[in-house]
C-alpha cells in the first residue's frame, strides 16, 4: 500500500517541471526584449547607408573571413591530437595532457592573450628566436596572424576533446574486427574513425565559428587597426566611442541573424553530441600503426603541448617579479585589490546562478513529456550560443540605458549575463552526473517515499557533490574573465581584473600587465582548488561507493 502511494512521486511531471519551465521562459523573455529594443532601435535607422558603408562591408567580410580561417586551423591542429590520444591510451604524461587541455575552456582570455603576447609578441621568446635565425623575417603578431593563433589556442583543445570522446566512443567490437583485419592509415580512418566523427562535426563547426565570429578581447587586444575589426568591437565602439546606437543595433542584428540561421541549420540535423567532451575515458582496442608512428606521435604531442604550455610560462616568468613589486607600492596593490573585489563581486553571483539554473534546467527537461514543454527548458541551454552575451547586452543595454544610473545596475547586468553565458558549459559539466544515476536506486525512493531534501541529500548528494563543485567553479571562472560584456557595461574608472589588464596591456605597461594577469591566474587556481576541497567527499565516506545509493536486491 505503502509502495502504491509513493509509487513515482518524481517519475512523471509535477511540481518540480515548474521552476524549470518558469526559468526557460523568464529567460526567453529577457532575450526578447533585448532583442526587442534592439530591433526597434534597428529599425529607426538608415539601414541602407549602413549596408552601403564600404568599412562595415569591410568588417563583416573579416568578421566572417577570420571565423572561417580559425575553424580549418583548429581542426588541422586538433583532428591529428585527438586520433593520436584515441590511439596511443598508455601514453605517458596522457592524463596531465588532458588536464592541460581542460585549462583552455577557463582561463581567462585576456590572460591567455598576454602570455600569447610574451611568446610571439614583438619582444616575446619565439620572437627573439626567429630575429636570430630569420633576420628579415616580417612576422607580427598584431592583425590576422595573431587572430588566428590566439584562436587556435583557445579552440584547438576543446574541438581535440569533443573529438576525442567521439573516438572514445566506437565500439569495442568494430575496433577489434578492424584491429585482426589489420586496418591502418586510410582504410582504418575511413571505416572506424569517420563514421565517429561524421555526425558531430556540423555542431563542432558551428561552435567554434561561434566562438571566433564573437571573439572580443583577442580582437581588441590583437586586431592591430581598424582592417582587423569584427562586428563585436565595431558594435562596442559604436556604443562606447561614437553613441551611434542605431548603427549598433543594426550591427548587432547582423550578427544575430548570421549565428542564428547557423545554429538554425545545426540544430535542422538533429544532434545529439555533446558539445562538451566527457571526463570519463575508457580503454579500448589498439590498432596496427604504420612504421614511424609512434615517433610522429610522440613529436607531435610534445609540440602540442609546448604550444600550450608557453604562455602560461611567459605569465608565471614574466608575472611573478612584478607581482612581487606591486606590495612595495600602495597605489598598484590597492588597484589590483579593488579590481579583484569587483570581479568576485560579479562572478560569484554568476556561478552560483548558472549552477542553479542549471539544476533546474536539467530536472525540468528529465520530467517534461511532449515537445512544447521539452524545447522550452532545453532552448535556455543553447541561448548562449544562438544569442551572444554582447549581442545580448547591447539590446539591454538599449532597452535600459536612460535608468542605469549607477555602476551596481551595470554589475547587475553583467552578472545576470555571465551566468547565461556559463549556463550551456554547466549544464554540460552535471548532465552526465545526474543520468547515471541508476533506475533501481529511483524506483527505490520512489517507494520508500524519500522526496524533497531527503531524496536530495540521500540518493543525488553523494553523485553531485564534486560535479557542483567543479561546475561552480567553471561558472565563477568564466565570468571571472568576461571582458566584453564588462567592458559595455562597466566603468574604466572601477575596472574589474581583466579589464584592468587590458588597460595596462593598452598603456604599454607590461611590466604591469605580468603581473596583473598572473594574479588573475592564481586567483583561478585558488577558486579551483578551494572548490576542489569542498567537494570532495568526507573521510569516512571516501572509501564508499556512492554510484548505488540503494542495493540491488538479492536473488535466490
Amino acid at each position: 500500500m505503502l509502495a502504491n502511494r509513493y509509487s513515482a512521486p518524481l517519475s512523471h511531471p509535477g511540481w518540480q517541471l515548474v521552476p524549470g519551465l518558469l526559468l526557460g521562459l523568464g529567460l526567453l523573455i529577457l532575450v526578447a526584449f533585448g532583442l526587442g529594443s534592439m530591433l526597434v532601435t534597428a529599425g529607426s535607422a538608415d539601414v541602407a547607408s549602413v549596408v552601403n558603408s564600404r568599412y562595415l562591408r569591410g568588417v563583416i567580410w573579416f568578421t566572417v573571413w577570420q571565423a572561417l580561417l580559425s575553424v580549418l586551423l583548429t581542426l588541422l591542429v586538433a583532428l591529428p591530437v585527438a586520433r593520436t590520444l584515441a590511439r596511443y591510451r598508455q601514453f605517458p604524461g596522457r592524463s596531465l595532457m588532458l588536464r592541460l587541455m581542460e585549462l583552455s575552456l577557463v582561463l581567462p582570455t585576456i590572460v591567455a592573450v598576454s602570455g600569447i603576447i610574451g611568446v610571439y609578441g614583438r619582444q616575446g621568446w619565439v620572437t627573439a628566436l626567429l630575429n636570430n635565425w630569420l633576420p628579415g623575417h616580417s612576422w607580427s603578431l598584431y592583425g590576422l596572424n595573431g587572430i588566428l593563433l590566439a584562436h587556435v589556442f583557445f579552440n584547438a583543445p576543446l574541438a581535440a576533446r569533443i573529438m576525442l570522446q567521439a573516438l572514445e566512443s566506437v565500439p569495442s567490437p568494430r575496433l577489434r574486427i578492424a584491429s585482426q583485419l589489420g586496418l591502418r592509415g586510410w582504410w582504418a580512418w575511413r571505416s572506424v574513425e569517420w563514421p565517429a566523427l561524421r555526425p558531430l562535426l556540423p555542431g563542432l563547426c558551428a561552435l567554434v565559428f561561434t566562438l571566433c565570429f564573437t571573439s572580443f578581447a583577442i580582437i581588441m587586444t590583437l586586431g592591430g587597426g581598424p582592417a582587423a575589426t569584427t562586428l563585436e568591437v565595431a558594435i562596442y565602439q559604436a556604443l562606447r566611442f561614437e553613441f551611434d546606437f542605431p548603427q549598433a543595433a543594426v550591427l548587432a542584428v547582423i550578427q544575430l541573424v548570421i549565428c542564428g540561421g547557423l545554429w538554425w541549420l545545426v540544430f535542422r540535423q538533429r544532434l545529439e553530441y555533446s558539445l562538451m567532451p566527457n571526463r570519463h575515458f575508457v580503454q579500448g582496442v589498439q590498432l596496427k600503426a604504420w612504421p614511424g608512428q609512434l615517433w610522429f606521435s610522440t613529436l607531435l604531442l610534445a609540440a602540442f603541448a609546448l604550444f600550450l604550455v608557453l604562455p602560461i610560462l611567459a605569465i608565471a616568468s614574466r608575472g611573478l617579479p612584478s607581482l612581487l613589486t606591486f606590495t612595495g607600492h600602495s597605489s598598484p596593490y590597492e588597484q589590483l585589490l579593488s579590481a579583484t573585489g569587483r570581479s568576485l563581486l560579479i562572478a560569484l553571483p554568476a556561478g552560483l546562478g548558472a549552477v542553479s539554473g542549471a539544476l533546474l534546467t536539467l530536472a525540468s527537461v528529465s520530467k517534461a513529456r511532449g515537445r512544447l514543454l521539452t524545447a522550452i527548458p532545453t532552448s535556455t541551454s543553447y541561448l548562449p550560443l544562438i544569442v551572444p552575451p554582447l549581442v545580448l547586452g547591447t539590446g539591454l543595454f538599449l532597452l535600459l540605458r536612460p535608468g542605469l544610473g549607477n555602476n551596481a545596475q551595470g554589475w547587475t547586468l553583467v552578472s545576470l549575463i555571465n551566468g547565461l553565458m556559463a549556463l550551456p558549459f554547466v549544464i554540460q559539466v552535471l548532465r552526465g552526473p545526474l543520468a547515471r544515476l541508476d533506475t533501481h536506486s529511483r524506483r527505490v525512493a520512489d517507494q520508500l517515499g524519500v522526496i524533497g531534501w531527503y531524496r536530495w541529500h540521500r540518493v543525488y548528494w553523494p553523485l553531485m557533490r564534486r560535479p557542483l563543485a567543479l561546475a561552480l567553479a567553471y561558472g565563477i571562472a568564466l565570468s571571472m574573465g568576461d571582458f566584453g560584456v564588462i567592458a559595455l557595461f562597466g566603468s574604466p574608472g572601477q575596472p574589474t581584473l581583466p579589464v584592468l589588464l587590458y588597460q595596462q596591456l593598452g598603456s604599454y605597461r607590461m611590466s604591469d600587465a605580468a603581473g596583473t594577469g598572473l594574479w588573475l591566474l592564481l586567483l583561478m587556481v585558488v577558486i579551483f582548488g578551494l572548490l576542489s576541497v569542498i567537494g570532495r567527499p568526507p573521510a569516512h565516506h571516501r572509501y564508499k561507493t556512492v554510484r548505488q545509493p540503494f542495493p540491488e536486491p538479492e536473488h535466490a
